[in-house]
């Protein structure tokens, strides 16, 4: 499923003020589950703190892309947020993290989650690409930004 598809136009942050990675984290589950009634903040807060329990998902270049398994419903749902301030994410290149995506995906999904996850990891290994996310001053410039590359 393509981005433009799992992230909505209320599941977007611009220049948060988070200041670590746990912020950020219930930042991310507080934007979704308020876009997303039969969501729980709390318990996808939880889930997303139990996966970078595994390993960081802080993939360089100053991104993270956070994500797990969650009763979604059946749907894959994407957020997205800029960072006031760059934070120490545990990236595997040490580098801070200020763009973050979430992605989750329903708890008996198969391996397209996977292809999803990719497709955006591809997109946000570009330069290019980040540095628009980067360069947006509002949600719905962030929104749009974080979008265009994978509108049909």
């Amino acid at each position: 499923m393509p981005l433009d598809k799992m992230l909505s136009a209320n599941r977007v942050a611009c220049h948060m003020p988070c200041t670590s990675k746990k912020r950020a984290l219930e930042a991310l589950a507080e934007l979704i589950a308020s876009s997303v009634p039969t969501l729980n903040a709390e318990d996808l807060f939880s889930q997303l703190i139990n996966r970078e329990r595994l390993g960081s998902t802080g993939i360089g270049a100053g991104i993270a892309i956070p994500h797990c398994r969650f009763a979604t419903g059946g749907a894959s749902i994407c957020a997205v947020m800029t960072l006031e301030q760059a934070i120490d994410f545990e990236a595997v290149d040490n580098q801070p993290v200020d763009v973050i995506f979430a992605m989750l995906v329903p708890e008996d999904a198969d391996n397209d989650h996977l292809q999803n996850l990719a497709a955006l990891a591809e997109a946000l290994q570009i330069k290019q690409y980040p540095n628009t996310l980067r360069q947006a001053q509002t949600s719905h410039d962030l929104f749009d930004a974080a979008t265009k590359p994978f509108v049909n």
